[in-house]
């Protein structure tokens, strides 16, 4: 006889099989609501594939589309290594992209001297922005959940006081925007800019920090065990702040990248969700900073498929069930991969018992 038994560890190939398994199970049941609305799901299915993935202006959507949500996904990530959780992403990058913006708009000179200032001015913004809710973690143990996710508001009212108010572009007339940022990141690929390619040294190199350093190793020890790294003597409050405060940097970098290499000024709503999307993208990774590159690309191709159905006249909102879809049920298929059939020995009496008779 067997019966199925929970373990602790789920095998990599049964998480990849039931994931396969919850994407396929999403768009099964996505192409049933499309039919019962009236809809061909073959065809939106068709046109779908055609414009996200079977032309240039797709692929270059879904690598613009991936740049922040790398940035963010890795951002909570290294945060949940260490057992807390960064919900205010969006906040941060909001606060990086206003960094940059400040830089782009009122430092003259290249691009090639620019660009760089802007990136450091977006991190020390993003940094500076989680400093009150790592320090409320790290002293006073006040949960950074509900600190991060306040200032994601008030970041939010304040890009908008500043695009409507100080910085407002005074030479367009441009509603809840700057004016256009000279300084740009280079463009390698159509629209696309290096930004991207940078956005994927990133993931690999925080990887490698984590993986690869006595640094990281603390930080998968307070994060596993904080019993254990206090009796070690590991520092856990250095390690807090410090990863917090990368965290925090990783999302407002984020930002700068929209600032300087995609939309070239700071508009009001900019940040389009990447920063609550980077929470999606990190449960999807499983604590892995390489996971959070196919994570993000998964999460780019739903966007870019939410932007075709838009030209079908189908609500936003459905990118938001979509999403909401894939995650419930590949936490489903996560918790089902713990799940293994074993195989049950009866007592050794019974065994005689049933030889006699």
């Amino acid at each position: 006889m067997a019966h199925w038994q929970r373990f602790p560890t789920a095998p990599a190939h049964l998480v990849f099989l039931w994931r396969m398994a919850a994407v396929l199970t999403t768009a099964v049941i996505t192409a049933i609501a499309l039919a019962i609305s009236g809809r061909n799901p073959f065809e939106l299915a068709e046109l779908v594939g055609r414009s996200a993935i079977g032309s240039r202006f797709g692929l270059e959507d879904l690598a613009l589309f991936m740049t922040p949500l790398i940035l963010t996904g890795s951002a909570v990530t290294i945060t949940r290594r260490i057992g807390l959780w960064n919900i205010g992403a969006e906040g941060q990058f909001y606060l990086g992209a206003a960094g940059a913006a400040a830089v782009g708009l009122y430092v003259p000179g290249p691009s090639l001297l620019v660009v760089p200032l802007m990136a450091i001015a977006a991190m020390l913004c993003g940094m500076a922005w989680i400093l009150i809710p790592t320090l409320a973690r790290a002293y006073a143990a006040v949960s950074e959940i509900i600190t991060t996710l306040l200032l994601n508001f008030v970041a939010a009212l304040l890009v908008y006081w500043l695009v409507t108010g100080p910085w407002r572009d005074r030479v367009t007339g441009a509603l809840v925007s700057t004016q256009h940022i000279h300084a740009a990141i280079p463009e390698m690929w159509g629209v696309v800019h290096y930004g991207f390619p940078a956005a994927l040294l990133v993931a690999c190199g925080v990887s490698v920090l984590l993986g690869r350093t006595s640094w990281g190793y603390e930080v998968r020890i307070s994060g596993a065990n904080p019993g254990a790294a206090e009796y070690a003597g590991m520092p856990m409050r250095r390690r807090i702040i410090s990863v917090m405060l990368l965290s925090g940097a990783l999302a407002a970098l984020a930002g700068m990248f929209e600032v300087a290499g995609t939309v070239h000024r700071l508009q009001g709503g900019m940040a389009n969700n990447f920063g609550y999307l980077g929470i999606v993208v990190a449960v999807l990774a499983r604590g892995s900073c390489l996971a959070v590159i196919p994570a993000a690309l998964l999460m780019a191709f739903i966007l870019d498929a939410g932007i075709v159905m838009q030209t079908q006249q189908l609500a936003a909102t459905t990118v938001l069930a979509i999403t909401g879809l894939v995650l419930m049920l590949i936490a489903a298929g996560d918790e089902l991969a713990h799940y293994r059939p074993v195989r049950t020995t009866p007592p050794a009496g019974t065994i005689e018992r049933n030889v006699s008779a």
